[in-house]
């Protein structure tokens, strides 16, 4: 009899085991979820003839941070952007960023941590050589709280530039 009711226990606990991680991958949080704490629009502001600045814009819910494009320690997951081949864009410098830059350290990193909480914008200025284009790509990021970070999302983007 013992060996039996150490057999069900067994059971039993892998059960819930298994049916805690079919739970947890159905809430996953991908591109098309709504447990993304995270709000993006994109923006397109003409600074002169040929020049203009192409703005990510993310606000992120309380309590929720995303990483500089420089965190600090090499195993954090910085936002990063790759536009699509256009031959009539030319980027003009790197992306910079504007927020709330918050520099701290955190238990178990080496070093200064930086992040952004709010709102932040991601700024790409280009200059473009046409009537009327779209530039488009990919942006992945990743979010977290004080006590754990999201999967990182891959989400696609679009701006749309008309003289």
């Amino acid at each position: 009899m013992r060996p039996f009711i150490f057999l069900l226990v067994t059971v039993m606990l892998f059960t819930g085991t298994l049916q805690a991680q079919i739970v947890s991958g159905k809430t996953g949080i991908s591109r098309t979820s709504n447990l993304d704490p995270t709000s993006w629009s994109y923006e397109v502001k003409k600074l002169d003839r040929n020049e203009y600045e192409l703005i990510f814009k993310v606000t992120l819910s309380d309590g929720w941070h995303i990483f500089s494009q420089t965190p600090g320690d090499s195993f954090l997951i910085p936002p990063s952007f790759i536009f699509d081949e256009n031959k009539t864009v030319k980027m003009l410098g790197g992306l910079t960023e504007t927020g709330k830059l918050i520099e701290t350290t955190f238990e178990g990193v080496d070093g200064k941590v930086r992040y952004f909480e709010g709102t932040v914008a991601f700024i790409q200025k280009i200059a473009y050589t046409g009537t009327a284009t779209t530039i488009s790509g990919e942006h992945r990021y990743q979010i977290c709280n004080d006590r754990m970070c999201l999967p990182p999302v891959d989400r696609k983007f679009e701006f749309k530039i008309q003289k």
